[in-house]
């Protein structure tokens, strides 16, 4: 039966507990991690979120009825004990914070008792994560999640340390915000009070973020938590937290060095990480062209060659109808790989059909200098020879080639790319390889809407020596947004905003908004400029992406307390779920039921 805890007061948490302790008496709280009964002695391990410290009974020095207790207790019983610290009887525990000392106990209370888990509270549990979901509350006590929560409260307190001496004023935004195309999908919630009209929860704080800098307050920093109604991957939840910041009076090179400053800080602080600064710096065309992807691994080379003038000619239809399309044909080197067996190499086939290419072209280049390859029949010796020569190939290498319009062929290579480089173990993950992607298109084309769409947002500042090509040549207008990338991960990103009225107008004209429509989403802050705006700029970094990386998590879920799955359920309370016809009715909503 549970016991009180009156008048007993925590000494100590279990791993504050020390050597420099022994022969003091202390009272220390937490749950049974394990019990161990050697007859005329019990050893329990407690535990609590600091770690594990070892506790001894017997009844000389706990008593008969305290011994009984010990008897009792079972895993995540949540036990009191005070005793005395002794250096350890038997053998030192190297792998313990406290292994060479233990807690002699004089007294216990059994505060709450439990019924057996569904699963061990252990680090690196294996149980499916359906099932640690559904009980978070358990899963949230194994120590390696709560390492990784504690650290991610330590990077937040770290983050506002730094803005705070920097001269940023944390600034708290609405939740309930006007709902705004372009982007994501918005979560909207009915308003009770306005019949038929509802609010949005925000994706990020980007317009009141700009009617700060508006309104004069310089710099401007929030750990902001945001909402987006999109399909979830491992680094993906509905909700989740950018730490945001906006900065008046600055271009571009001002936010990049404040905030490399910020991330030096913060690693070094947080896990030790000494990253190297100014940080390399790669725009936008060349990250595509030599990685198929704005968000490159640097951690390892295998990157893409442009061969389309070195095949342009050749016999191999495949290959000259991509060019013939205005599209290109690239490949990358898998050195070393020439014996990868066919039915791997079918593998990677149907893994590069899921990023779009029809198929995948691949040449091995024998020790002996022959080739084994599904196109050698249509080309020469000699086309063969200088297509290995410009993908820097030699006598062992495998080379992958795809064909088709320039983003189909970075796609796919990109994938590939990053799927051989773990085939091959060639991420090392206690390697932090920073980039600054920049100089991003400011618009891109899209097939379902038919028109331009803005790469980041409306708000982007185009470089001011490509604006004369926005009627004539929209898409070589680039932009000046910036992402920071570590690691094939986007960490964060942001730009220059537009504070000029004539190009936020050409803007809007561009992307297909007509002066009613931009005013009817846009006029509270499009009014506000018309009232002295300074130059501003900002960037917005996922929070949880970035603790996943210093933790080395596969899934965010892991940095977050309570996550949701692929679905946006969440497996613990069953949200979403139904509500009450009178709260629909309060609402004005009626449903409709989906087969």
């Amino acid at each position: 039966m549970a016991e009180s805890m009156r008048g007993l007061h925590r000494s100590h948490r279990c791993t504050e507990v020390s050597s420099a302790n022994i022969g003091e008496t202390v009272t220390v709280m937490g749950w049974v991690q394990k019990r161990r009964n050697l007859g005329s002695l019990i050893f329990i391990d407690l535990r609590d979120r600091s770690g594990i410290l070892q506790l001894v009974f017997n009844e000389e020095t706990v008593g008969k009825a305290g011994y009984e207790k010990a008897e009792s207790l079972r895993s995540e019983y949540v036990i009191a004990v005070t005793g005395k610290v002794e250096k350890r009887s038997a053998a030192v525990n190297e792998n313990l914070k406290t292994g060479d000392i233990e807690v002699i106990a004089e007294d216990i209370r059994i505060l709450s008792e439990s019924e057996t888990p569904p699963f061990q509270i252990q680090e690196n549990n294996q149980t499916k994560h359906e099932i640690r979901l559904k009980y978070r509350y358990l899963d949230l006590r194994r120590p390696d999640i709560q390492k990784n929560l504690m650290l991610r409260s330590k990077v937040a307190y770290l983050m506002r340390d730094f803005m705070m001496k920097e001269g940023f004023l944390e600034i708290e935004t609405p939740m309930l915000c006007k709902s705004t195309p372009e982007g994501a999908r918005d979560y909207l919630v009915p308003s009770r009070i306005h019949a038929g009209h509802f609010y949005a929860l925000p994706q990020s704080p980007q317009l009141y973020k700009q009617l700060l800098m508006c309104s004069g307050y310089d710099r401007y920093f929030q750990i902001a938590r945001c909402f987006r109604d999109e399909d979830l991957r491992a680094d993906r939840q509905p909700e989740f937290t950018q730490a945001d910041m906006e900065l008046s009076f600055v271009d571009v090179d001002d936010v990049l060095e404040v905030n490399e400053r910020l991330l030096k800080y913060v690693f070094k602080e947080a896990i030790g990480v000494d990253i190297q600064l100014p940080l390399p710096r790669m725009p936008w065309q060349e990250a595509m062209d030599r990685y198929g992807s704005d968000k490159p691994d640097t951690r390892f080379g295998m990157e893409l060659h442009d061969v389309s003038d070195i095949v342009k000619g050749c016999g191999f239809s495949v290959f000259t109808g991509a060019i013939e399309n205005g599209g290109s044909v690239r490949g990358i080197n898998a050195e070393g790989q020439a014996t990868m067996p066919r039915k791997k190499i079918d593998k990677l086939v149907e893994f590069a059909k899921g990023y779009g290419a029809k198929g995948l072209a691949y040449l091995a280049v024998n020790e002996d200098g022959t080739y084994k390859s599904s196109f050698a029949k249509f080309m020469t010796e000699e086309e063969l020879a200088a297509l290995v020569a410009a993908m820097g190939g030699k006598p062992g290498d495998l080379l992958f080639f795809a064909a088709d319009k320039n983003k189909i062929v970075w796609n796919v290579l990109g994938a590939l790319r990053l799927e051989l480089a773990k085939d091959l173990d060639l991420l090392d993950e206690n390697q932090y390889n920073f980039l600054w992607v920049t100089e991003f298109p400011l618009l891109e084309w899209s097939d379902e809407e038919n028109r331009f769409m803005a790469m980041h947002h409306p708000f982007t500042m185009p470089m001011e020596e490509d604006w004369d090509q926005i009627d004539s040549n929209p898409g070589a207008v680039r932009a000046k947004a910036y992402d920071i990338v570590l690691n094939g991960t986007e960490l964060g990103g942001g730009s220059v905003r537009i504070h000029q009225d004539d190009i936020q107008e050409k803007m809007f004209e561009v992307l297909g908004f007509t002066k009613e429509r931009a005013h009817e989403q846009f006029g509270f802050l499009l009014d506000a400029f018309k009232y002295g705006v300074p130059p501003h700029a900002g960037l917005a970094y996922g929070l949880d992406r970035m603790v996943m990386h210093m933790v080395h998590a596969d899934s965010i879920r892991d940095v977050i307390a309570f996550p949701k799955v692929k679905d946006a359920s969440c497996l613990m309370t069953q949200a979403p779920g139904t509500v009450d016809e009178k709260q629909l009715e309060e609402l004005f909503i009626k449903t409709t039921e989906v087969e």
